[in-house]
C-alpha cells in the first residue's frame, strides 16, 4: 500500500497518478474530503493535525508521501504544519512506514548564490520558519533512525491544471486569458520553475529507490533558465500573439500588503526575485540521468493550449 498524505493537491493528484502507471494500483488517498483518481483508489478522511487519525491513515502503509499544502497565510502554517509533520513521524514510527516528504525552498536565503541541497536555512519570514522547523524536525527523526524517510526539495511551481504559483497566476493565466502579464519584481532576472508533473513524477521515482533514503533531493528543473521577458517572449511566439508585460516592484507588495492579505503573505519571498534565482538539481541528474525534464518551452505550451 502506498499512502498519498495531502491528496487533493496539483502534486498529490499527479503523484496519485505516477504510482498507478509506473509502481502500483494499490493506492490510498488521505485528505479532509479525498477524490479518486483511479476507480481502486482507497479513500480516507483525516485531519493530519489529529494523531489517531493520523496514524489510521498511515496504517498498513509501505510508503507514505507527504504532499500536503496550505494555503498562503502564516497563522495557519505555524498552527498546523509542525502539527502535521510530528503526527505523520510518529504514525510512520509506529506503523515501519517509509516516508517520502514533498518540501519547498521558503527557508533558504534569498541571494542569488546557488541552491544545493546543503545550502543552510536562512529564513525571511514566518513561513520560511515554518518549513525550516518542520524540515529540521524530519531531519532529526532520519539521523536518529525513528524513520525512513527521504526529502524531495522543489522551487517555485509551473504547470497545468490546478497549479497554484505566483508565476502561474500572474503571468501565464493572465497570457491565456488574453490580459497583459504582471511580473513580479524584476523581467531581466533568471527563474528556476519546476514543472509540476514533472515534481510528482520525480517524487515518485525517489520514493520507490530504496538507497535514496536519509538524503535531500532537489528535484529536477530544466537546466536552462528563462528570465520572464524570456518566458513571455516564448508565449508570444506560442500563441502567435505578441503582448508587453508590466512589473510589479517592490514597493508595491510592501504598500498592498498592508490592505490586501495575500500581497503581504509573498513579500518574504521576493527578494530572490531581485537577482538569479538557481536551484541545483545536478545530485538528482547525476543519480537519475534517464529522467526526461520538461523544458520552459514545452511546459508554457501546454499551458497555453
Amino acid at each position: 500500500m502506498h499512502t498519498v498524505l495531502g491528496a487533493n493537491g496539483p502534486i498529490g493528484e499527479e503523484l496519485t497518478r505516477e504510482l498507478y502507471r509506473t509502481f502500483t494500483h494499490d493506492i490510498r488517498l488521505v485528505s479532509r474530503n479525498p477524490k479518486k483518481v483511479h476507480d481502486t483508489d482507497q479513500l480516507v478522511k483525516a485531519d493530519l493535525t489529529d494523531p489517531e487519525a493520523t496514524a489510521r491513515a498511515v496504517e498498513g502503509s509501505e510508503i507514505a508521501y507527504l504532499t500536503v499544502g496550505l494555503p498562503m497565510d502564516a497563522r495557519l502554517w505555524e498552527r498546523q504544519f509542525p502539527a502535521m509533520m510530528r503526527n505523520v513521524i510518529d504514525a510512520c514510527a509506529k506503523h515501519g512506514t517509509k516516508l517520502v516528504f514533498f518540501d519547498n525552498t521558503y527557508m533558504y536565503p534569498g541571494t542569488t548564490t546557488p541552491q544545493t541541497e546543503s545550502t543552510g536555512f536562512e529564513p525571511n519570514g514566518r513561513k520560511g520558519r515554518v518549513r525550516a522547523q518542520i524540515a529540521t524536525t524530519l531531519l532529526d527523526a532520519m539521523s536518529a533512525g525513528t524513520i525512513d524517510a527521504v526529502i524531495c526539495r522543489a522551487p517555485e511551481f509551473y504547470g497545468p491544471g490546478k497549479t497554484k504559483s505566483l508565476t502561474n497566476s500572474l503571468v501565464f493565466d493572465r497570457i491565456k486569458a488574453g490580459k497583459r502579464p504582471f511580473v513580479p519584481v524584476s523581467a531581466k532576472t533568471v527563474r528556476s520553475l519546476i514543472w509540476t508533473p514533472d515534481a510528482s513524477r520525480a517524487m515518485a521515482l525517489i520514493g520507490n529507490t530504496p538507497d535514496a533514503y536519509g538524503q535531500t533531493w532537489h528535484l529536477p528543473v530544466d537546466p536552462h533558465r528563462l528570465t520572464y521577458a524570456e518566458m513571455i517572449e516564448a508565449a508570444g511566439q506560442i500563441t502567435g500573439r505578441r503582448t508587453g508585460y508590466t512589473v510589479l516592484p517592490l514597493a508595491l507588495f510592501k504598500i498592498g500588503g498592508r490592505f490586501v492579505g495575500p500581497l503581504g503573505e509573498v513579500q518574504e519571498l521576493l527578494p530572490r526575485y531581485r537577482g538569479d534565482n538557481i536551484f541545483d538539481a545536478s545530485k538528482f541528474t547525476a543519480r537519475f540521468p534517464d529522467f526526461t525534464v520538461t523544458s520552459y518551452r514545452e511546459g508554457i505550451a501546454e499551458i497555453l493550449s
